[in-house]
């Protein structure tokens, strides 16, 4: 029976606001990292969730920054590029699916887009026995600095064909990159995947690099 579920993860004397959604079955999680100014609400990431949990994948959907630090981060820009602090969260998560009942026997994925891909790829290669595959959508693998070569999980890249620098920024990031990895470039469409058919694409491409690499 597929479970789905409202969750509070602790950080020290803070706690995220997450949703966990769980198929029948499931032997995979995803934990989705979200970018600049964004959120577990974002209809994006919500629609690639979705993809993946009729792929029979779970998905987990967090808000890495407090409310209190998101209506701070709405004002100020900071914490979105807080990617020591947004790796440190990203972290604490996925003990919290290592120890949580539910999903402690999953394998781990990751799911970047913008800033959140550094965060991403700072926790995979921080976590190496833990994380199992990454997917980054639209990423900033720059701000990733020197954790780039430590990344052991293999890594997929999706970038849009009119995101001009952004797919720069990629190209060079997939040349740093020491693990295995894939970098796709959507044609005709833009940082957001606004785009007809590209955003699912995306989830396609995801889909199908968690079902290779979570399902072992």
């Amino acid at each position: 029976m597929e479970r789905k579920a409202q969750v509070d993860v602790p950080i020290g004397s803070k706690h995220l606001e997450g949703d966990l959604f769980i198929p029948e079955g499931a032997n995979g999680v995803v934990l989705f990292a979200h970018g600049s100014g964004s959120s577990r609400h974002s209809p994006r990431n919500r629609f690639v969730a979705e993809v993946l949990n009729k792929g029979n994948l779970a998905t987990l959907l967090i808000d890495l920054l407090t409310k209190e630090e998101g209506q701070q981060d709405v004002e100020t820009a900071a914490l979105r590029f807080d990617i020591g602090l947004l790796t440190e969260r990203l972290e604490a998560v996925t003990k919290w699916l290592e120890l949580d009942g539910r999903t402690k026997r999953m394998r781990i994925g990751y799911f970047g887009a913008s800033t959140g891909a550094a965060a991403a790829l700072c926790a995979a290669a921080a976590k190496q026995k833990s994380v199992q595959a990454v997917v980054l959508r639209g990423g900033r693998p720059d701000l990733a600095g020197s954790c780039l070569q430590s990344v052991k999980a293999p890594t997929l890249l999706i970038v849009g064909g009119c995101d001009f620098p952004v797919v720069e920024l990629n190209e060079k990031a997939l040349s740093a990159l020491r693990c295995e990895k894939k970098l796709v470039i959507v044609p005709h469409a833009t940082h957001l995947f606004q785009e007809e058919g590209a955003l699912e694409s995306v989830a396609k491409l995801a889909l199908d690099w968690f079902l290779t690499h979570l399902r072992g």
